[in-house]
């Protein structure tokens, strides 16, 4: 099987290209390729997704186009709307032309917004926040709009995916972490924070480009199948480290105002959706894949370990900050924050 992989460089893309290195693969990626990380017959695509001639020559004879590529929350809000918006019409519009039988999309849970219900199912409605979570939505109304014109379109929508080569705010978190500071949580940290490890999402893809097409034409959420608190899953990170951190519980409001304030100012890396849903449960049911044969392998807490015990491996090698999943992003006033909380 022909399997393009847009968004090849990055954290997904990379996990993505390992998982399925038993096929005919095709990078592209805007950013440059690590050869080393490269699977042995794989070709790569230095090129925007953007850029619709590289996109035809990339996925000519293809059997299935996985689009990963995505702009991030840190970046400009016209910037993130044409990268995820363009990049994906430019997907479906070229698999279209070309007659690639299926395309597979990561979306995102940032879909639903801010919800007042959980567990979240397919059919809640979308009402994006920010320009990221806005993004993910019109996208999607493209993947649906794609399908009823006759196209296969599977939509994946996953929950904050971690595992090795993770970094961006995370790589905040086992900082802080690893030099045994407090951790502040926004409110009481009993409210149950869903995540999912990258493997998890390498199989649920694996599955949606293998699976009967009229098995996985549809929107699928993904995400952990075991989770506890917020409180009970950081602790799990803490006596792994044995470094000393502890929760340090903050007034939601309070907090909430303070890191609007620091957004608008952009001197945190913290965005809405990840402040304004922390101290929320956040969690989606994930029955209608498990009912296609999937099944989560990690749980929070093991994600968490296993993420953690790569950076504390690889932390003298970690790129300097950025706005990727990859690299670190800067603390900006969180620096402050972090000295108080020695």
């Amino acid at each position: 099987m022909k399997i393009v992989i847009t968004g090849g460089a990055g954290f997904l893309g990379f996990h993505l290209a390992q998982g399925m290195r038993e096929h005919e693969l095709v990078l592209l990626d805007i950013a440059a390729f690590v050869p080393s990380e490269v699977p042995e017959g794989a070709q790569t695509v230095q090129a925007d997704v953007r850029d619709r001639e590289a996109l035809r020559a990339a996925c000519a004879g293809a059997d299935v186009i996985v689009h990963a590529a995505a702009a991030l929350p840190l970046w400009k809000p016209a910037e993130i709307r044409s990268v995820n918006l363009d990049g994906t019409r430019a997907v479906l519009e070229v698999a279209q032309e070309l007659g690639v039988p299926r395309v597979v999309h990561i979306s995102s849970t940032a879909v639903y917004g801010i919800p007042d219900h959980h567990p979240l199912d397919e059919s809640d409605p979308m009402d994006g926040v920010g320009p990221y979570g806005e993004s993910k939505v019109a996208a999607e109304e493209l993947c649906q709009e794609a399908r009823a014109a006759g196209q296969c379109v599977c939509v994946l929508r996953p929950k904050t995916f971690i595992g090795p080569e993770r970094l961006g705010v995370f790589q905040i978190l086992f900082d802080w972490v690893d030099a045994g500071v407090k951790i502040p949580v926004i409110g009481n940290g009993r409210n149950r924070y869903q995540l999912l490890a990258v493997e998890d999402l390498v199989e649920a893809a694996r599955l949606a480009c293998t699976a009967h097409a009229e098995q996985v034409n549809d929107v699928f959420n993904v995400g952990a199948a075991a989770f506890d608190t917020v409180g009970e899953d950081l602790g799990a990170l803490f006596a792994h480290a044995g470094t000393g951190s502890r929760l340090f519980r903050t007034p939601a409001w309070l907090c909430k105002s303070a890191l609007a304030v620091l957004e608008f100012l952009r001197l945190s890396p913290l965005y809405k959706w990840i402040y304004g849903t922390a101290d929320q449960d956040s969690f989606v049911s994930i029955d209608k894949l498990r009912g296609l044969g999937w099944e989560p392998k990690y749980s929070n807490a093991q994600t968490l370990i296993a993420t953690y015990d790569w950076y504390k491996a690889n932390k003298d090698a970690i790129p300097e900050a950025g706005t990727g999943h990859r690299v670190p992003w800067k603390e900006g006033a969180l620096r402050i924050v972090r000295w108080f909380l020695r």
